[in-house]
């Protein structure tokens, strides 16, 4: 089945989009749902880094060389001959990209039509947005249709992610960025630091803290309201890290729980389900329709 790509809203071309950054996990399954996701609901030509932790066991090798040798996105793929655990591991790749905004990935990460550009969009809208954040199933402060609640990621993202296309793209602040995904501002990420390998174990920590540099230098971590981004469950903190989340930043606990309890994207929740309920489902199609994948 063809595919088509919109032209990004921003005006910039595919290969002008943020750097998609997707860490291999160990799921080879998670990892094929994952690419051909990014085949169908990304424009042409969009980067693509696979950075493999050495993670990947033979069967998620192969799914990556087929996929690298079909995909219609420029795509890249380093292995590193040993682990050096996940927060290290990212905070190379990022800092490998320099001064580029990146979009990281959740490895079991389902993206939407048109998601990267309007992440793209958000980031040109407002200079001050250091990372963006959109909507998902399993996005603790950015869940939809609840706050702090994971649901089954929905049959028909088309439909959704036309819905949230329609969304006002107003940005309000996040208390952090979240992690199934998120495009970070390149020249803010350096400014703040990068990520610290050496404190957190986990992405979720790692991310919080760098959210909160950011914030502590006049950045904002946005919600991108007008993008979707399913994954099947939360990201969650390795053993010890909530402890130094909470040594460095005492106030953080309290902030994210007053949050989730006031919940002051509730309008926007609303909004996006009465225009959910507008949009005409979409026709059924093969997710995977023109990737490869391997049965290795």
């Amino acid at each position: 089945m063809s595919r088509t790509h919109d032209a990004p809203p921003t005006g910039l071309s595919a290969a002008q989009l943020p750097v998609v950054l997707l860490p291999v996990g160990l799921d080879d399954e998670a990892l094929d749902a994952c690419l051909g996701a990014l085949d169908a609901a990304t424009p042409a030509g969009a980067r693509v880094w696979l950075g493999d932790d050495a993670q990947a066991g033979p069967r998620g090798a192969a799914v990556i060389e087929h996929w690298i040798a079909r995909t219609p996105l420029q795509a890249h793929y380093t292995r590193r001959q040993r682990s050096v655990g996940e927060v290290a591991h990212l905070d190379e790749l990022l800092a490998a990209c320099g001064d580029a905004d990146v979009a990281v990935l959740a490895p079991d990460a389902i993206v939407s039509a048109g998601w990267l550009q309007q992440l793209a969009a958000c980031f040109a809208r407002d200079a001050s947005i250091a990372s963006a954040t959109p909507w998902s199933n399993a996005g603790e402060a950015a869940a939809w249709p609840r706050i702090g609640e994971v649901e089954a990621a929905p049959d028909d993202l088309g439909r959704l992610a036309a819905a949230c296309a329609a969304m006002p793209p107003l940005h309000p602040e996040l208390p952090a960025a979240v992690g199934h995904a998120v495009v970070l501002r390149g020249s803010a990420r350096r400014r703040a630091g990068g990520l610290d390998p050496d404190s957190y174990g986990s992405w979720y920590a790692a991310l919080t803290d760098l959210s909160l540099r950011l914030s502590g230098l006049g950045w904002r971590n946005a919600l991108c309201e007008t993008a979707y981004v399913a994954r099947p469950c939360e990201g969650v903190p390795r053993d010890g890290d909530l402890d130094v989340l909470a040594a460095r930043w005492p106030a953080w606990h309290a902030r994210l729980a007053q949050f989730l309890m006031d919940d002051p994207l509730r309008a926007a929740r609303a909004q996006l389900a009465g225009l959910l309920a507008t949009i005409e489902p979409t026709p059924q199609r093969d997710l995977f329709a023109g990737t490869a994948r391997s049965d290795a």
